[in-house]
This record gives structure tokens, C-alpha cells and sequence, in this order.
């Protein structure tokens, strides 16, 4: 396989075809850091050296009613998770500040649920109009399906982006998810962007998918023109149907990041979740091919701290990107 065409195609603003991505993600050991550079070259001509931090506050927590497999959250998981109501204006400020001392360019606001109530709309709606005024930082949140009016709303008040992963490909997400369809996931992000919001959505790989479906949803997502892609790797929670299921190998998700970045080369590709548990000492590896990641744990899960992210960032030669105001 001639790594290099495939890169040059990226840069182009071309995708690799179906089979170049499969070869991507089936590169033998031996080819390893070919298909590493040829993913670097692309990151690199659309990114830099910046690695964009990005900060997730959980909102609501542990109310889901929802049955995703993989998630901690869901109704019929027995997790132990936190469990409590939306929090308060006051309590997503104080997260809004600790995210800008921590340089994050993005501060994303979750809750665990099918979507958002009207009270819940209000509470954010009214925490993004209060950080905007005062803390200069993007603002992204994750609040379940989204109607029109409710994400011309959320743009109105200052939302720059809102998140809704595909989780997988529209064939394995049955195998995921019951009580709402993909196709829901995918009205959503469409009504995002209809609102004047970027559109952050991604998935998780190592649910059971097979190599097919990652592929999939990577050219899913180049479809809908999402400006951000989260890549998961999953960590199996126990209490959850997946809870069995075994972790990936470091090099299957380099490789994965690798094909993401090649199918959608100039989006902003973030190492998330399940990165530190997966990737293991394989983590610097990861800013070659993607250009942004969460720090500080996610939503349920602590991950490595703020401190060692900004040290692996720096001895790895990349840099913490800045907020770029107007």
C-alpha cells in the first residue's frame, strides 16, 4: 500500500477509498509508523504542533432513561455512578472557570438524558449567556436529541457547538441502542448545523463493531460535515451489557485514529474517552494523528490529570493550542 498517495489524497481534501481505509486499519506492525506518518502529515498541514484541550462538565448525572450498552448512565446499569438533578447556573460557571484556568479551548456541558426539559433549556441556556459575558471560552453542550427549536435556541444564547456521537455505524447501532434510532442521532446534528452550531459527533470503537462499521461511521461523519470528531475507546463499566467486552490494543486504536484522520482531514479529531485505559504507554502516539483531546476525566471516569496531559503534550513536541477570539 502506498501510504503516501493515500495522504497526498487527504490533503487534497479527498477521501481514501473504502479499501485503503481498511488497509489502514489492518496495517501490519511492520507498517506501523508509515501509516503514522502519513496521518502526521496530514494533521500536521491542517493543525500545527496545537493540541486543543477540551473540559467536560456532567450536568446531570445517572438519569438516564435511555439503554445505551455502553453507557454507565443508563437505565439498567448498576454502576454506582453519581445520581443528581441538573445543576445549577452557578455550578456550570464555577466548571466554566475551572476549564479556562486549565487553558481549555472548549468547555462542553452534558446531561444524561433523552433530551433536554424545558427547565433543563433554561438553566443552560441562561449558564451560557452568563460565561459568555464573562469567561472567554467556546462553549459546546450535550444534551441528548434536539428538536429545531430547541437548537436555534441554544444558538441564540451562545452555544458554538453541541455534541451528539453516532456512536457506531447504522448497521451495528440496534445491536447498541433500542429505545431511540439512529437515525434521531443523525436529525439531530442536522438540526445543530441548520441552527448555525458546528457539530461535534463521533463514536466509540470496540463495542463488538466490526472493522466495516468503523469505517462506516468515519465516512458517516465526513457525509454530514461535522467540524469535530471525538474517537472513544471503550472502557468497558461494569454493571453494563458491555462490561465483558475486551479492550482494544494500543496499536488498533492508533490505527483507528490514523483512518479517522485520513477520511476527515482537516476536522478537529480528539483522542476521548478510554484513551489512558487503551492506549496505555502508547499514549503520545495518539497527537500524531489527532489534534485535540479532553482532559481532567470525562463523565464518569477519572482519566490522567491536567498536569501529566500538559507534560505528555510538551515532551511529546506538540504545544496547548489558544483560543482564537475575533
Amino acid at each position: 500500500m502506498n501510504w503516501n498517495r493515500i495522504a497526498e489524497k487527504s490533503l487534497r481534501g479527498d477521501a481514501p477509498s473504502r479499501e485503503e481505509a481498511n488497509a489502514v486499519l489492518h496495517a501490519s506492525p511492520e507498517a506501523f509508523l508509515d501509516v503514522l506518518q502519513a496521518a502526521f502529515t496530514v494533521r500536521h498541514r491542517f493543525h500545527g504542533w496545537d493540541v486543543r484541550l477540551h473540559v467536560l462538565q456532567n450536568a446531570k448525572s445517572g438519569m438516564c432513561r435511555e439503554n445505551c450498552a455502553f453507557c454507565s448512565q443508563a437505565i439498567g446499569a448498576y454502576t454506582g455512578v453519581d445520581r443528581y438533578q441538573m445543576q445549577t447556573v452557578d455550578e456550570l460557571m464555577a466548571g466554566a472557570r475551572r476549564a479556562h484556568e486549565m487553558k481549555a479551548v472548549k468547555y462542553c456541558m452534558v446531561t444524561a438524558t433523552r433530551g433536554p426539559s424545558a427547565k433543563e433549556m433554561d438553566v443552560i441556556c441562561e449558564a451560557v449567556k452568563r460565561i459568555k459575558q464573562e469567561i472567554p471560552i467556546e462553549i459546546c453542550t450535550s444534551l441528548g436529541l434536539l428538536n429545531d427549536d430547541q437548537a436555534k435556541r441554544l444558538a441564540e444564547a451562545g452555544v458554538d457547538r453541541f455534541n451528539h456521537n453516532l456512536e457506531t455505524s447504522e448497521r451495528f447501532f440496534p445491536s447498541i441502542c433500542q429505545t431511540h434510532a439512529y437515525d434521531d442521532r443523525v436529525a439531530t446534528i442536522r438540526a445543530a448545523k441548520k441552527a448555525g452550531m458546528q457539530a461535534c459527533c463521533g463514536g466509540i470503537v470496540g463495542m463488538g463493531e466490526t472493522i466495516d462499521d468503523r469505517i462506516d461511521l468515519a465516512f458517516a461523519l465526513r457525509d454530514l460535515d461535522v467540524e469535530s470528531i471525538p474517537v472513544n475507546f471503550l472502557d468497558p463499566r461494569p454493571g453494563t451489557p458491555l462490561a465483558d467486552v475486551p479492550r482494544l490494543s494500543p496499536r488498533e486504536c492508533i490505527l483507528t485514529l490514523c483512518m479517522f484522520r485520513l477520511v476527515n482531514p482537516s476536522r478537529d479529531i480528539r483522542v476521548a474517552g478510554g484513551r489512558e485505559v487503551n492506549l496505555r504507554h502508547m499514549q503520545p502516539f495518539a497527537l500524531y494523528a489527532a489534534n485535540s483531546m479532553f482532559t481532567e476525566g470525562y463523565l464518569t471516569t477519572p482519566g490522567q490529570s491536567h498536569l501529566d496531559d500538559l507534560a505528555m503534550i510538551e515532551e511529546a513536541g506538540f504545544k496547548v493550542a489558544e483560543l482564537v477570539t475575533e
